[in-house]
Protein backbone atom coordinates (compact mmCIF):
# COMPACT_ATOMS: atom_id res chain seq x y z
CA UNK A 1 0.00 0.00 0.00
CA UNK A 2 1.79 3.11 -1.18
CA UNK A 3 -0.73 5.87 -1.92
CA UNK A 4 -3.21 7.01 -0.72
CA UNK A 5 -2.14 7.27 2.91
CA UNK A 6 -4.29 6.71 5.95
CA UNK A 7 -4.42 9.65 8.33
CA UNK A 8 -5.61 9.89 11.91
CA UNK A 9 -6.83 13.06 13.58
CA UNK A 10 -6.11 12.59 17.27
CA UNK A 11 -8.27 15.64 18.09
CA UNK A 12 -11.34 14.06 16.46
CA UNK A 13 -14.17 12.59 18.52
CA UNK A 14 -13.98 9.54 16.23
CA UNK A 15 -11.69 6.94 17.84
CA UNK A 16 -8.42 6.35 15.95
CA UNK A 17 -9.20 2.67 15.24
CA UNK A 18 -12.51 3.73 13.66
CA UNK A 19 -10.80 6.36 11.51
CA UNK A 20 -8.36 3.72 10.25
CA UNK A 21 -11.12 1.16 9.66
CA UNK A 22 -13.36 3.65 7.86
CA UNK A 23 -10.59 4.99 5.62
CA UNK A 24 -9.31 1.53 4.67
CA UNK A 25 -12.86 0.26 4.07
CA UNK A 26 -13.56 3.22 1.81
CA UNK A 27 -10.30 2.67 -0.11
CA UNK A 28 -11.13 -1.00 -0.59
CA UNK A 29 -14.78 -0.52 -1.53
CA UNK A 30 -13.96 2.22 -4.05
CA UNK A 31 -11.19 0.19 -5.66
CA UNK A 32 -8.26 2.38 -4.59
CA UNK A 33 -6.90 -0.72 -2.88
CA UNK A 34 -7.16 -3.71 -5.21
CA UNK A 35 -7.78 -7.34 -4.38
CA UNK A 36 -4.59 -9.00 -3.19
CA UNK A 37 -2.84 -5.73 -2.40
CA UNK A 38 -0.75 -6.07 0.73
CA UNK A 39 -1.44 -3.79 3.66
CA UNK A 40 1.28 -2.67 6.08
CA UNK A 41 1.83 -4.84 9.13
CA UNK A 42 0.05 -3.77 12.30
CA UNK A 43 3.36 -2.66 13.79
CA UNK A 44 4.41 -0.75 10.69
CA UNK A 45 1.12 1.15 10.33
CA UNK A 46 1.07 1.86 14.08
CA UNK A 47 4.60 3.27 13.86
CA UNK A 48 3.71 5.32 10.76
CA UNK A 49 0.68 6.81 12.53
CA UNK A 50 2.38 7.10 15.93
CA UNK A 51 -0.30 4.93 17.53
CA UNK A 52 -0.33 1.84 19.73
CA UNK A 53 -0.28 -1.44 17.76
CA UNK A 54 -3.50 -2.50 19.52
CA UNK A 55 -5.32 0.41 17.88
CA UNK A 56 -4.35 -0.71 14.39
CA UNK A 57 -4.97 -4.37 15.29
CA UNK A 58 -8.53 -3.52 16.28
CA UNK A 59 -9.15 -1.76 12.96
CA UNK A 60 -7.72 -4.76 11.08
CA UNK A 61 -9.88 -7.20 13.11
CA UNK A 62 -13.01 -5.24 12.22
CA UNK A 63 -12.03 -5.13 8.54
CA UNK A 64 -11.42 -8.86 8.63
CA UNK A 65 -14.81 -9.45 10.28
CA UNK A 66 -16.37 -7.42 7.45
CA UNK A 67 -14.48 -9.70 4.99
CA UNK A 68 -12.68 -6.75 3.41
CA UNK A 69 -9.21 -8.05 4.28
CA UNK A 70 -7.66 -11.40 5.10
CA UNK A 71 -4.60 -12.17 7.17
CA UNK A 72 -2.52 -15.28 6.73
CA UNK A 73 0.59 -16.17 8.67
CA UNK A 74 3.57 -15.68 6.41
CA UNK A 75 1.55 -13.95 3.68
CA UNK A 76 0.59 -10.83 5.62
CA UNK A 77 -2.62 -8.88 5.44
CA UNK A 78 -4.14 -8.43 2.01
CA UNK A 79 -7.27 -6.93 0.48
CA UNK A 80 -9.92 -9.62 0.05
CA UNK A 81 -11.94 -10.23 -3.09
CA UNK A 82 -15.18 -8.27 -3.21
CA UNK A 83 -18.34 -10.04 -4.35
CA UNK A 84 -18.51 -9.87 -8.14
CA UNK A 85 -22.27 -10.05 -8.55
CA UNK A 86 -24.59 -7.29 -7.43
CA UNK A 87 -27.09 -8.27 -4.81
CA UNK A 88 -30.23 -6.88 -3.25
CA UNK A 89 -29.89 -3.67 -1.29
CA UNK A 90 -28.61 -4.40 2.19
CA UNK A 91 -29.71 -1.44 4.30
CA UNK A 92 -27.33 -2.42 7.11
CA UNK A 93 -24.41 -2.40 4.69
CA UNK A 94 -25.58 0.91 3.25
CA UNK A 95 -25.66 2.38 6.76
CA UNK A 96 -22.15 1.03 7.39
CA UNK A 97 -20.88 2.59 4.16
CA UNK A 98 -22.47 5.90 5.12
CA UNK A 99 -20.80 5.75 8.54
CA UNK A 100 -17.48 4.82 6.91
CA UNK A 101 -17.69 7.75 4.51
CA UNK A 102 -18.74 10.14 7.26
CA UNK A 103 -15.92 9.01 9.55
CA UNK A 104 -13.33 9.32 6.79
CA UNK A 105 -14.68 12.74 5.79
CA UNK A 106 -14.61 13.96 9.38
CA UNK A 107 -11.03 12.66 9.72
CA UNK A 108 -10.20 14.94 6.79
CA UNK A 109 -11.76 17.88 8.65
CA UNK A 110 -15.10 18.03 6.83
CA UNK A 111 -18.13 19.34 8.67
CA UNK A 112 -21.72 18.24 8.12
CA UNK A 113 -22.35 20.71 5.27
CA UNK A 114 -19.13 19.65 3.50
CA UNK A 115 -20.19 16.01 3.74
CA UNK A 116 -23.72 16.67 2.48
CA UNK A 117 -22.34 18.74 -0.42
CA UNK A 118 -19.93 15.93 -1.36
CA UNK A 119 -22.78 13.39 -1.36
CA UNK A 120 -25.02 15.65 -3.44
CA UNK A 121 -22.17 16.24 -5.91
CA UNK A 122 -21.53 12.48 -6.14
CA UNK A 123 -25.22 11.82 -6.83
CA UNK A 124 -25.39 14.53 -9.49
CA UNK A 125 -25.03 12.94 -12.95
CA UNK A 126 -22.49 15.58 -13.97
CA UNK A 127 -21.54 19.19 -13.61
CA UNK A 128 -23.74 21.62 -15.49
CA UNK A 129 -21.81 24.16 -17.45
CA UNK A 130 -22.48 27.82 -16.64
CA UNK A 131 -25.61 29.12 -18.29
CA UNK A 132 -27.25 25.73 -18.71
CA UNK A 133 -30.21 24.31 -16.90
CA UNK A 134 -30.54 20.87 -15.37
CA UNK A 135 -32.06 19.54 -18.62
CA UNK A 136 -28.97 20.65 -20.58
CA UNK A 137 -30.40 23.79 -22.28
Amino acid sequence: MSDPAVRVDTTSQVPPYEQIRAQLAALILTGWLAEGERLPTVRQLAADLNLAPGTVARAYRELEAAELIRTRRGAGTRVAALPSEPHALDTDQLATLARDFTSAARALGADTEDILTAVRDALDPGPASPGTTADGR
